[in-house]
């Protein structure tokens, strides 16, 4: 693997970057609005199981517009003009169903939730958070129809390639149901992201590591990333506390050195969209980084891809 590889986009950086894949795809800055469309998930409601994951507190990193009491249309206002005092060059804006499992409802019900968003003014494209277990081929044929006419991805929460940490972690699915979504999805032509976290208890380093070869063998488009952090009102909370010595978890040096390894492993063709997770202060129950914010994480990122002349993809076979 050479370093014009992953020189995409016409652009000189060492990791496929998203901010240069969306100028790429969009000519212009498009800023993601988040909305709570008011679904639960299958292991809340007794269907695959109670409680949700035990990492998950949706407060934890929902923005404060960001209701399902409010409509779609009303959290689209308050998002865009929350976004325009801060990203003052975006005109165009992809509806973020992010909270819970965005394809868990009949499909009428989440046609409805969707054409709320399309049809909100400058509204150009959708992004679906779900879990692979929340997904069927009737819901895949309307989203193959519907990524003809707008932008559209749908990103899976994978969370870890192993069953033993999904089960510890209670999340209801296995990985093979994982690998079942998205082969299903990008065959039929729709864009398809994953989500991974690092520092699930139970799992080795090397573990951890390993991961960046077995989810490279999968036909993703976009990939994102962060640490796991210990957040307020969670079952892994009350872990925690109880048996702290169970959990590994990292260090932003050692966070930081962990990346840069993961990153030599994995397919350069995928989008990173994020490596680290940021959850407000006031929610953290276990370490914190400090005042890192993801621009002030992402430049120290490739600073040290630089010292280490490396790049996303360098060992990938």
């Amino acid at each position: 693997m050479t370093k014009e590889r992953i020189y995409r986009w016409g652009y000189s950086r060492r990791f496929n970057a998203y901010a240069n894949y969306f100028k790429e795809v969009f000519g212009e800055r498009v800023q993601k609005v988040s909305i709570d469309a008011g679904f639960t998930c299958p292991n809340r409601d007794g269907t695959a199981g109670w409680g949700g994951c035990t990492f998950c507190n949706n407060d934890a990193f929902n923005p404060s517009y960001c209701t399902a009491e409010k409509s779609v249309r009303q959290q689209l206002e308050e998002g865009i003009k929350f976004h325009k005092t801060r990203y003052r060059r975006s005109s165009k804006y992809l509806a973020y169903f992010q909270a819970y499992s965005n394809t868990y409802a009949s499909l009428d019900k989440l046609i409805e939730k969707y054409d709320e968003a399309l049809n909100f003014p400058n509204v150009i494209g959708l992004v679906i958070g779900t879990r692979p277990d929340c997904i069927d081929k009737e819901k895949l044929d309307y989203f193959r129809k519907l990524a003809e006419k707008v932008y559209l991805i749908i990103e899976y929460g994978i969370e870890s390639c192993y069953n033993k940490t999904l089960k510890r972690i209670n999340r209801g699915h296995t990985f093979e149901q994982s690998v079942y979504a998205v082969k299903e999805t990008a065959k039929r032509g729709i864009r398809t992201g994953a989500h991974l976290i690092f520092g699930l208890p139970g799992e080795t380093r090397k573990e951890m590591l390993d991961e960046a070869g077995i989810i490279s063998r999968l036909p993703l488009d976009n990939v994102k990333f962060h640490q796991l952090q210990i957040i307020k009102r969670t079952a892994m909370e009350r872990e925690y506390k109880r048996a702290p010595g169970n959990f590994d978890l990292f260090s932003w040096e050692e966070y930081l050195e962990f990346l840069i390894k993961f990153l030599e492993r994995l397919n350069p063709e995928f989008v990173v969209e994020r490596f680290t997770g940021e959850a407000p202060p006031r929610f953290l129950a276990g370490p914190r980084w400090g005042l890192k914010r993801t621009d002030q994480i992402l430049n120290l990122i490739e600073e040290r891809l630089d010292e280490k002349d490396t790049w996303q993809g360098k060992r990938y076979n």
